[in-house]
């Protein structure tokens, strides 16, 4: 045992095969060789582990060049996913799925994500000036919900009341949208091509706003007469992806799930109240797409080898101090969504035993190890001690009791070696391989690829 560990009993080897392989999924074979051979699965779903900001759409963008379908379950643009293509040009996506750069790919944004239009066809606008073609590689959900401007007015009003217990809210409309669908006086949509009860459905949406906020400023006519031009662009884009993603797979095609946000930030499984308005884990997926469970054969869990969070909520493993700003400095942990910088911290290990408890991964990535390279130690928070008691893979479901929590760390060897050109795992110090094969164990499921770097061929693949 390393020096400055401490020990804690480690999930069974019956517990580490469950995870690994859920007996609901198929075993598969992997490939040996790096992202140029074929990853097996037909189904392939790509899940963010901590609070967000994991690097997903990378391993997405590398994996969508072998699938012919590139699918996003929930959320909407309050995800940033941040992509580069082999000449080194970044791509900042909100809406649409990371497959765009892959010619060959249908893009599907399903009935799980609330939809801003006008932001949708900017985001379309500043892809085509890069030279990326959208038109004929996309499809919208008929059953996707509309989020409006005057859901991000409700957002920002709604968080300004807040005062010092805000949640920390991207005041882009996601929860309002989302609650907009739940009290079931949301617009779908569906409801585009129906312009006479769409008008009667936004003027009852916009009258239970202003019932709560009588100040809100809203022009409905003016809306009105933009969604009225909106139809007419979208309806090329518009289909039912429930029965177009079935007739995919029956084909044989090869689909790729990219989820948003990230499971401790589920709305059920996260830290409430600090947490997103959808459901980033297995569950929003199976929901926000239409597909069985039964469909999917491989479900990758991407987590930075630190972490980091964005707004408010309980933190256990954050680093304070000049460590935390150097570990931000270096990892340019800004939000992509909103330009916020980043809290950072240790690998929480009990956060992320959890996740993998929620969603059954079969395949970890474990992005940015980069960033911890010339560190003299590094700490991986592997328990915590809650009155009296320690855990090592339940998470409190109180924020109290979270934030009250003492962390039981492992120190770890850091590395002093630049390991952003390296591309073979026999090539990474061993400072580095003890580090990745420490955080394997510890959680029970192979951990399959290492990011070295933002670039796409930065990557390591663990055999």
């Amino acid at each position: 045992m390393l020096a400055g560990q401490q020990r804690l009993q480690r999930p069974c080897r019956a517990h580490r095969a469950a995870v690994a392989r859920p007996s609901a999924f198929k075993r598969i074979r992997l490939p040996c060789r790096a992202s140029s051979e074929r990853f097996p699965a037909q189904v392939c779903i790509v899940l963010g582990t901590q609070w967000g900001d994991e690097g997903k759409g990378k391993l997405v963008d590398i994996l969508a060049q072998q699938y012919d379908v590139i699918a996003r379950a929930q959320g909407g643009a309050n995800a940033g996913h941040t992509i580069y293509d082999d000449n080194g040009t970044k791509y900042a996506l909100h809406l649409l799925p990371s497959g765009v750069l892959n010619k060959n790919a249908m893009n599907v944004i399903g009935n799980g994500v609330v939809v801003h239009v006008p932001g949708l066809f900017e985001e379309i606008a500043e892809m085509q000036e890069k030279g990326v073609q959208i038109d004929g590689r996309l499809l919208l959900s008929d059953r996707a919900h509309l989020l409006f401007d005057l859901h991000k007015e409700v957002d920002g009003m709604r968080e300004a009341e807040l005062a010092g217990n805000k949640i920390g809210t991207t005041k882009r409309g996601i929860g309002p949208a989302y609650a907009s669908k739940a009290t079931r006086n949301g617009l779908r949509v569906a409801d585009l091509a129906q312009p006479n009860s769409f008008k009667a459905k936004l003027a009852a949406l916009v009258n239970d706003a202003q019932k709560r906020f009588p100040d809100i400023p809203y022009d409905m006519d003016a809306e009105l007469a933009a969604y009225e031009k909106y139809a007419e662009r979208l309806r090329p884009f518009i289909t039912d992806t429930v029965d177009y993603l079935h007739d995919a797979h029956e084909q044989g095609k090869r689909i790729l799930i990219e989820g948003a946000n990230a499971t401790m930030l589920d709305v059920d499984h996260g830290t409430y109240p600090f947490v997103t308005s959808s459901n980033p884990s297995i569950g929003g997926i199976v929901t926000g797409l239409g597909m069985a469970p039964t469909k999917f054969e491989a479900i990758i869990g991407v987590a930075k080898a630190y972490t980091t969070r964005v707004g408010a909520g309980p933190y256990p493993t954050e680093i304070h101090g000049d460590l935390g700003e150097k570990v931000r400095e270096v990892g340019r942990e800004y939000g992509t969504t909103t330009g916020r910088p980043r809290r950072v911290g240790w690998l929480d290990v009990v956060a992320l035993r959890y996740v993998c408890k929620i969603n059954g991964f079969t395949h970890l990535n474990l992005t940015k190890l980069d960033v911890l390279s010339d560190l003299p130690e590094i700490q991986v928070g592997v328990g915590y001690k809650v009155n009296g008691k320690t855990l090592s893979s339940s998470m409190p479901a109180s924020i109290e009791d979270l934030e009250a929590a003492e962390v039981v760390y492992e120190t770890l060897p850091g590395w002093t070696e630049d390991i952003s050109g390296v591309r073979a795992w026999a090539d990474l110090p061993k400072a580095a391989q003890a580090y990745v094969q420490r955080v394997e164990d510890l959680v029970g499921v192979p951990v399959r690829w290492i990011g070295v770097g933002p670039g796409r061929d930065a990557i390591v693949i663990k055999n």
